[in-house]
């Protein structure tokens, strides 16, 4: 039995943005499904039910509609022109991105931390998990479980690795298909809700990592629902460009934002390289789908990945924050003296830290040896909470041959990865560590997927091909991110986090984290406060504001330094507020840092 097509008007009698959703939604009342497609390919369209196939009414513009009196666990799949397929806006898809959808009631969770109300980017340290990897069971009851743990160490914001629906049993998420349906392998809708509502009860805000530039090579179906989708005006370096000028495409993606927000209460999302959404219409992409974040009301921000150094995207279409990863890359070429690939033009060393601090990011208009343009642009309009800094995060630790991380061997010692970690959590700009981050976890993270047959293979030797661009990587092993032991590998052994240099590492990023929360000073968080220099191999970075001063010193020469026999453009503070490794001496030894101030 199905029933006519009907919709619910807006006082300006347009349909109403829930009635017009592509997919399967349940009617309001429950009463049954409302099933509805977009295509440009098909004439005859329908909706296959336990093995029955219902055709739906054509609406015109393509669009396809009918009402089932079926519920909540119903399995389909639509069928264009006698062929079935999976649909791309299920939101859930429990046997994998190439069954059958499953109708689920978004609305069905009970929340309990309903008083939640967000958390500002200047009260935010992000950290970045990824579920499969993050427990030995890879799923979010298991992640929440540990959420606890990043309560007591002094983390306020979760930000999961992708979600959206990948194939194959393993990977990092940013092959994603299926936008609207969370991984299966991680466990049902209901379970990320209970993830998110926990964190809330703890105080942590929840952030979410989402793909907007491309879509995986393997279960998108967008284009047998229509090519128009994707547009050969220009390419990423995933394949053909999304058509942001197709009102469908720009709706699947705003209409996704919101879908994470508002049903799933996430406090944000994280924009995977915005520099890749390429978009010529009228109004970008961007800016539009900020518009959308912001009207939700609440505090909801959107963080971009973008190389670019575009103080626009925060001061004009309205981010909320960027990766800064220039930081990054002086920190790695300071410390181990790599200098391939995107870490060649950089100097390293104390000045150029604190350079970056200063300015923000290095790029200011500089024509980089990658192109024949200038790159980026002052920082000046920035606040510190809007710069996004790390000393590892998945892109630096994955892009390497086996996935070590900077405290691994061959990078730098366990001292030296405690004086960065100091350095990173006393500046004003927001933190992000990566999971494991916070005891130098053993555990590398290789980049790992679960492509089959002729796909998987070439990913594999694609990945061999990568690396042998890098003298440096010339002898290293390649992991294969098709093996299974490669996944095994990432993930994180919590028995080790309070032993020996573990225990070590944990203990000092409690203490930071802590005076980061308490320390009237360090919980400033302008720029206006803050100036960074170097005495030769030392870099001081001194906070000033109405509630006193707080200077950090910290040495990447080689030779020890007393902070007493430093030639500084002002007098030193005589209190020793916190010491890397943990002494109440003013003397570092390579790699240490000390933070000096007056105690309150």
């Amino acid at each position: 039995m199905t029933t006519s097509p009907h919709y619910v008007l807006t006082p300006d009698g347009a349909p109403d943005a829930l009635s017009t959703r592509l997919g399967a939604h349940l009617l309001p009342d429950r009463s049954g499904t409302r099933f509805r497609v977009w295509t440009t390919t098909a004439t005859e369209v329908g909706v296959r039910v336990n093995g029955q196939d219902t055709p739906m009414f054509d609406l015109g513009n393509g669009i396809f509609e009918t009402v089932l009196p079926v519920g909540v666990g119903t399995r389909y799949k639509f069928v264009l022109d006698g062929q079935a397929w999976p649909d791309p806006y299920a939101r859930f898809l429990p046997g994998g991105v190439h069954g059958e959808a499953e109708v689920v009631d978004l609305d069905a969770y009970e929340w309990k931390n309903t008083g939640w109300r967000g958390l500002p980017l200047s009260e935010c340290v992000f950290y970045e998990l990824h579920v499969g990897t993050f427990t030995p069971e890879g799923t979010y009851r298991a992640a929440m479980a540990k959420l606890p743990d990043l309560v007591e160490l002094g983390v306020t914001a979760v930000e999961l690795m992708p979600l959206a629906s990948f194939p194959g049993a393993r990977g990092w998420g940013y092959d994603g298909v299926a936008l609207y349906a969370p991984y299966a392998g991680y466990g049902r809708p209901e379970d990320l809700m209970a993830f998110v509502d926990a964190a809330h009860g703890l105080g942590l805000g929840v952030f979410l990592d989402v793909v907007y530039n491309h879509f995986g090579p393997d279960g998108n179906y967008l284009g047998v629902y229509s090519p128009e989708y994707f547009t050969g005006r220009f390419h990423t370096p995933w394949g053909k460009g999304l058509d942001y000028a197709e009102p469908h495409m720009r709706r699947l993606i705003t209409g996704n934002a919101r879908m994470w927000l508002r049903d799933y209460r996430f406090d944000g999302l994280r924009l995977d390289a915005t520099n890749e959404i390429r978009d010529d219409s009228p109004v970008h992409i961007l800016r539009e789908l900020a518009g959308e974040v912001h009207a939700l009301g609440g505090t909801h921000l959107l963080i971009a990945e973008d190389h670019r150094n575009l103080p626009e995207l925060v001061t004009e279409d309205r981010l909320d924050g960027l990766w800064a990863d220039d930081f990054h890359h002086e920190v790695r070429v300071t410390l181990t003296g790599e200098n391939e690939g995107y870490y060649s033009p950089l100097k390293g060393g104390a000045a150029a830290l604190a350079n970056v601090i200063n300015r923000g990011w290095v790029y200011e208009g500089q024509v980089t040896p990658f192109g024949d343009h200038p790159r980026g642009k002052s920082a000046d309009a920035l606040e510190a909470p809007s710069f996004v800094y790390c000393i590892q995060n998945h892109d630096q630790i994955g892009n390497r041959p086996r996935g070590d991380r900077l405290h691994h061997p061959g990078g730098v010692s366990p001292a030296t990865f405690r004086g960065a970690s100091t350095l990173l959590l006393t500046l004003p700009m927001t933190p992000l560590l990566f999971q494991g981050q916070e005891w130098a976890a053993s555990a590398l993270f290789p980049f790992f997927s679960d492509h089959a047959g002729d796909l998987g293979r070439a990913v594999t030797e694609g990945r061999k091909k990568e690396f042998g661009y890098f003298k440096s990587f010339a002898t290293q092993e390649v992991l294969d991110p098709q093996a299974e032991e490669t996944f095994n590998l990432a993930k994180l052994d919590w028995a080790e986090r309070e032993r020996g240099e573990h225990g070590r590492t944990l203990a000092l990023y409690r203490e930071v984290l802590g005076l980061r929360r308490e320390d009237p000073v360090l919980r400033n968080r302008s720029r206006r406060n803050l100036r960074a220099g170097n005495e030769g191999d030392v870099l001081w970075v001194r906070h000033q504001t109405a509630d006193g001063e707080r200077v950090l010193l910290w040495n990447v020469g080689q030779e020890a330094v007393a902070a007493e026999t430093l030639t500084l453009p002002f007098p030193l503070p005589a209190g020793v507020l916190l010491h890397s490794e943990g002494r109440e001496d003013r003397m570092l030894n390579s790699g240490e840092a000390v933070l000096l101030g007056a105690r309150a």
